[in-house]
C-alpha cells in the first residue's frame, strides 16, 4: 500500500488552486514542473481547468484510478475527503491540511483516521509540507521546486524545518532520494516510512528529524527500525532533549518527546546513529551515501599541516576511530612520498611542502596497503598547492583505480577550497571543512559497521 507514494500512476490534488502563492497551487506546479510523468488531476469544484490541466469537482468524477491524493484544504472538509478518497480506491491520502492534534483537535484527527482505515486508505500527516520522490520526479510539496537528486532519504517531523533544509540540501549540493513530511504521525510514522525506504533501492541512507514517537509505540518502533538498520544506515537528530524543549515537542505536534535518556538508548538499541545537529546529521548521510562501509577500524591520517593533523588525531581517539601504528615496511613506504623532514608515522605529514605529486602517491601507498583500512586527506591551503588542482588529482586517482576504501576529506582553507570539497562532494568523495567533522562521519560508520557486523553474528 505504502509503496503507491514511490510508484503512483497518478495524483491527484485535492484543493487545487489557480491563484499563484496558495499552497494548492504551489504543489500542483512543482508535480507538474519537477517532471512528473503520470497523471495529474485537480480537484476544485469551483474551477474547470487549473494551469493546463482539466480540473474536477470530486475525486470521485475522476474517470480513472487514483493512487494518491494530496489533500490541501480546511481541516473540517478532511473527512468528506477522506471519505471520497476511500470509495475512489485511493491508496494514499496526503493530508497537508493543519488544525488536528497540534492545536489540540485530537477527536478531528481521529476521525480522519477512522473513516480511513474503514476504507483501507492510508494517511501521511497532517499537518504536513509534502512529500518528494526524486527518482520518478515527485515533488508534491509547497516547498521549493528543485530538489538535488541523490541518495539520501530525509524524514522531518517538522514542515518549516522540512522545507528549510530543501533549501540547505540545494545550496549544499546534498542529493535526496525521498522526503517525507510527517508532521503529526496520525497513522503512518517514521518508522513505516522507514521500512519503505530500506527496501528502496535508490536510498542508501536515512536521515530523519524527530521530535518524538507517538505513546505507546516506543516498542514498535524499537523493533521496526532494529529491522531497518540491517538494511540500511539511520541518522535522527532527535529534538526536545531539554524539558522546556519537551514542551515545545508537545505543542508542535502533539507527540510524546519523553526522556532523552530513553530515546537515547532506543536509538542503541535499534542501531540508529545519532546526531546533534542538523549539520552533523548531513555530515554522517554524506558519507554514507558517497562512501563504501568500512572494511574494519584501521585508519590513517595523510595531512600536509601539522596542526590539522594533531586536530584530526584527537578527533580520532575522542571518537573512537583506531589510528594504526604502521609497520617498518609501511613507514618506508610513506618515507618515499615526502621531503626528508617528513613524518612518515600516523599522521602522515607531507609537509607544507607538498603537491599534487606527493598526496597522490602517499595515497597509492595507503590504498595499496592491507594495514590500511580507511584513509583521511586532510588538506591546508599553501601557497604552493592549490585546492582545486588537489581535488582533481584524488578524484582522477580515485576513479581510475575504483578505491573501494572508505574516505573523508577536510580542506581549510578559503573560498578556493570550498571550490575543490564541492568538487569532491560532486565525485563521492565527502568532504567537510574541519577534521574534527571528517573524523566523527567516519566514526560514525565504523560504528554502524561494527552493530551490524555483531547483530549478524548473534
Amino acid at each position: 500500500m505504502l509503496k503507491a507514494l514511490l510508484e503512483p500512476k497518478s495524483i491527484a490534488v485535492i484543493g487545487a488552486s489557480r491563484t499563484p502563492g496558495k499552497i494548492g497551487y504551489v504543489i500542483l506546479k512543482n508535480i507538474m514542473n519537477y517532471g512528473y510523468k503520470g497523471k495529474i488531476y485537480p480537484i476544485n469544484p469551483n474551477a474547470n481547468e487549473i494551469l493546463g490541466l482539466k480540473a474536477y469537482p470530486s475525486v470521485l468524477s475522476v474517470p480513472e484510478e487514483v493512487d494518491v491524493a494530496v489533500i490541501a484544504i480546511p481541516a473540517q472538509e478532511v473527512p468528506k475527503a477522506i471519505e471520497e478518497c476511500g470509495k475512489k480506491g485511493v491508496k494514499v491520502a496526503v493530508v497537508i491540511s493543519s488544525g488536528f492534534s497540534e492545536v489540540g483537535n485530537v477527536e478531528l484527527e481521529e476521525k480522519i483516521v477512522k473513516i480511513a482505515r474503514e476504507h483501507g486508505v492510508r494517511i501521511l500527516g497532517p499537518n504536513i509540507f509534502g512529500y518528494a520522490y526524486t527518482h520518478l520526479n515527485i515533488n508534491a510539496t509547497f516547498g521549493p521546486l528543485e530538489i538535488e537528486k541523490g541518495n539520501i532519504a530525509l524524514i522531518s517531523q517538522s514542515g518549516a524545518l522540512g522545507i528549510a533544509l530543501m533549501g540547505w540540501t540545494i545550496m549544499n549540493e546534498i542529493g535526496l532520494s525521498a522526503l517525507f513530511s510527517v508532521g503529526n504521525m496520525a497513522d503512518i510514522d517514521v518508522a513505516e516510512l522507514s521500512e519503505l525506504l530500506a527496501d528502496d533501492p535508490n536510498t542508501k541512507v536515512i536521515a530523519i528529524y524527530l521530535e518524538g514517537v507517538k505513546s505507546g509505540r516506543g516498542r514498535e518502533f524499537v523493533e521496526k527500525m532494529s529491522k531497518v538498520t540491517m538494511k540500511k544506515p539511520v541518522v535522527v537528530i532527535k529534538a526536545g532533549r531539554t524539558s522546556r524543549g519537551m514542551k515545545a515537542v508537545a505543542s508542535h505536534t502533539g507527540s510524546l518527546a519523553g526522556s532523552d535518556a530513553l530515546y537515547d538508548a532506543a536509538f542503541k538499541q535499534s542501531g540508529i546513529i545519532r546526531a546533534s545537529t542538523v549539520e552533523e546529521m548531513f555530515d554522517i548521510a554524506r558519507a554514507f551515501a558517497q562512501q563504501p562501509l568500512p572494511r574494519g577500524e584501521n585508519t590513517i591520517i595523510i595531512t600536509n599541516g601539522g596542526g590539522v593533523g594533531v586536530l584530526a588525531t584527537d578527533a580520532a581517539e575522542l571518537s573512537g576511530v583506531k589510528l594504526i601504528e604502521p609497520s617498518q615496511n609501511l613507514i618506508n613506504a610513506f618515507k618515499q612520498t615526502m621531503p626528508w623532514f617528513g613524518s612518515p608515522r600516523n599522521p602522515v605529514d607531507l609537509t607544507g611542502q607538498a603537491v599534487v605529486d606527493n598526496y597522490i602517491k602517499a595515497l597509492k601507498v595507503a590504498v595499496e596497503s592491507p594495514e590500511i583500512d580507511n584513509i583521511v586527506i586532510l588538506y591546508c591551503r599553501t601557497a604552493i598547492l592549490d585546492p582545486r588542482d588537489l581535488a582533481k588529482a584524488i578524484v582522477e586517482f580515485y576513479e581510475e583505480n575504483k578505491v573501494n576504501k572508505a574516505t573523508v576529506i577536510s580542506f581549510v582553507g578559503g573560498q578556493d577550497t570550498y571550490d575543490a570539497m564541492k568538487y569532491l562532494n560532486r565525485h563521492n568523495l565527502p568532504s567537510y571543512p574541519s577534521p574534527e567533522r571528517a573524523v566523527n562521519a567516519l566514526s560514525k560508520m565504523i560504528w554502524y559497521k561494527k552493530f551490524v557486523e555483531h547483530k549478524t553474528r548473534k
